[in-house]
């Protein structure tokens, strides 16, 4: 399994920003999906998930501004992120969880892609 994620960038605050996580290779019928995030000198942290049924989770620090969503069809999930502030700025990753749990423990995901960079600044 390969996860790609894009669509980082530099964002003013209160901003907007789409992230997408694409995964292609050979998948299981149904998986999970996270977006994790490291800041500078700060641990990984869990950001949110989506099961395949369209289930969620989100951190407390950015439920209600921060959406994620996922086209099974197209194996893409997305992160959409609304109201940015600058703590938010961060490597975000995508990863899949083979076995669809949803979980907001970074030890449930297998699979791991390349990190996008979002910066929050003015």
């Amino acid at each position: 399994v390969q996860l790609q994620a894009s669509g980082g960038g530099l964002v003013q605050p209160g901003g907007y920003l789409r992230l997408t996580c694409a995964t292609s290779g050979v998948t299981p019928d149904h998986y999970a999906t996270g977006w994790f995030r490291q800041a500078p000198g700060k641990e990984r942290e869990f950001v949110a998930a989506i099961r395949y049924n369209g289930a969620t989770t989100y951190i407390d620090s950015v439920k209600g501004r921060f959406t994620i969503s996922r086209d099974n069809a197209k194996d893409t999930v997305y992160l959409h992120m609304n109201s940015l502030k600058p703590d938010d700025t961060a490597v975000y990753v995508c990863a899949s969880d083979m076995y669809d749990r949803g979980s907001s423990n970074s030890r449930r995901y297998e699979s791991w892609g390349q990190g996008t960079l979002v910066t929050v600044s003015s």
